[in-house]
């Protein structure tokens, strides 16, 4: 691991060089870069998360820490490193000081992966607008996490409003395990649903996003219903023309599957560690369509961008509303 103090992006790039020369590794077989975007107090599990992600898709992974943009002075600190803490593949971790972390695109494109894709990951609270932050606009991929915000239902709907191709949000990925379950149980029905009950925490974005994704694919009503357990959902009843499909979360690994006229089924529904929540989001780098139509039905936008987002400059340090995935310590 070299570390370098006040240093420039040009010596992390010849870091990077002299750390893959010594290692004798290659870009050529990376698949991907990802940049991180964190505060300081969660480096450690941004980290975690990372790892365990890198380890299923090779990658540079490229982790910026934001600190305060109205800092007295303008500083990088950088660790670079292939192998070690952060698995096996290229690594650099940028903790950025000042007005400097208001430009950090000007740091992390030069270490940028030749000719492969680009994922941002906000951990954290995520954009008010992308647009305002080029670390996402220069990507491929974007994924936020509005669990995380401060009101996560606003955030969400701040996603329907500001979204473009190429979006996806972690609150959507945790559905993945109650998409599963649903598709599983109309393996075997043959009448056609009629309404829909999704029951779980009022402000948990993944109930709302799992209520449009049914409603998509449906074309019923669906109610969402209030509860107090923790999970994102607890329940979910589909109304069928000669019955109905219920799937209830009995414990924290498993659910039971009960469909008019067959046996009751115990299903696994483990909920998934951070790390691959965000190695799921890592297996697909084109838009996802899916996750546009629930979140266009969640949020009552239209979820498809018209043209494709250019940088909106963003100074949180003279603007009324600072954005937050901005001001991050």
């Amino acid at each position: 691991m070299t570390t370098l103090w006040d240093t420039t992006g040009s010596e992390v790039v010849k870091a990077l060089g002299a750390e893959r020369r010594a290692h004798g590794a290659v870009a050529s077989g990376l698949a991907l870069t990802l940049v991180v975007v964190v505060g300081e107090a969660q480096v450690a599990a941004a980290e975690q998360a990372a790892t365990r992600a890198a380890a299923e898709h090779p990658c540079r992974l490229i982790i910026v820490v934001r600190r305060r943009p109205d800092a007295p002075e303008s500083r990088l600190d950088a660790e670079v490193l292939i192998g070690g803490r952060l698995g096996p593949g290229e690594a650099a971790v940028l903790r950025m000081y000042g007005r400097l972390a208001l430009h950090a695109e000007s740091v992390v494109l030069p270490l940028l992966a030749p000719d492969a894709p680009v994922v941002t990951w906000w951990f954290g609270e995520p954009p008010h607008l992308i647009a305002h932050d080029p670390l996402g606009v220069l990507a491929d991929r974007r994924v936020t996490d509005t669990t995380l915000a401060t009101d996560a239902m606003a955030a969400l709907a701040q996603r329907g409003a500001d979204y473009a191709p190429g979006d996806t949000d972690l609150a959507w990925t945790r559905a993945t395990h109650w998409r599963t379950l649903c598709a599983l149980a109309f393996d075997s029905v043959t009448s056609g649903a009629t309404a829909v009950t999704v029951t779980g925490p009022a402000a948990d974005p993944t109930r709302a996003l799992m209520a449009g994704w049914l409603h998509a694919c449906l074309d019923v009503p669906v109610e969402q219903v209030d509860d107090h357990l923790p999970g994102p959902v607890t329940e979910i009843v589909i109304a069928l023309e000669d019955g109905e499909v219920r799937i209830s979360r009995v414990d924290d690994t498993s659910a039971l599957l009960q469909r008019s006229g067959q046996p009751d089924r115990t299903m696994p529904l483990e909920p998934s560690a951070l790390g691959d929540l965000l190695a799921e989001e890592l297996r697909r780098l084109d838009a996802d369509e899916t996750y546009a139509a629930a979140l266009r039905v969640a949020t009552g936008t239209n979820g498809q961008a018209a043209v494709p987002r250019t940088h909106i400059w963003h100074d949180p340090t003279e603007a009324d509303a600072p954005d937050p995935a901005l001001t991050t310590t």
